[in-house]
């Protein structure tokens, strides 16, 4: 949310860029802060013990977990260099197949081109927001 303060905002009268990432930061910060009352007030018994024998059960067990926020850094790591379109084309095409598995890779890719150039075309045409470029690929 702090980041956003520091987008630059342009001369001409359009819709703020800082408006979108705002808005999207504030309603999933009320869905976070919803989801975290439920899981509070849910009830001893249906809550999943993880297995605490060693750092390995560990590890296994919070695979897909580790194997987000592992993704997800690296992404955002890559951002400046590749750009919003490539990144989130990457990422959501790596994120697809390390939890859905190699089987459907195909249907991966069209997931990751659809959604991401999709997002990528609403807010670069319609809404006109100016989304990062890559210093590597100028996109």
């Amino acid at each position: 949310m702090l980041a956003t303060f520091e987008i630059r905002e342009p001369d001409y009268g359009v819709l703020s860029p800082a408006a979108w990432p705002r808005l999207i930061v504030i309603i999933l910060g009320l869905l976070s802060v919803v989801y975290l009352l439920q899981s509070i007030g849910m009830p001893k018994e249906k809550i999943e013990a993880a297995p605490r024998k060693t750092m390995v059960e560990f590890i296994l067990y919070w695979r897909n977990v580790i194997a987000v926020f592992t993704i997800f850094a690296l992404y955002l790591a890559a951002l400046p260099y590749l750009g919003m379109l490539i990144g989130n084309i990457l990422f959501c095409f790596i994120l697809l197949t390390v939890l859905g598995g190699w089987s459907a890779i195909l249907m991966h890719l069209l997931i990751a081109f659809g959604a991401s150039g999709g997002m990528w075309l609403l807010f670069t045409v319609v809404l006109e927001v100016f989304l990062p470029r890559g210093s590597l690929t100028g996109v």
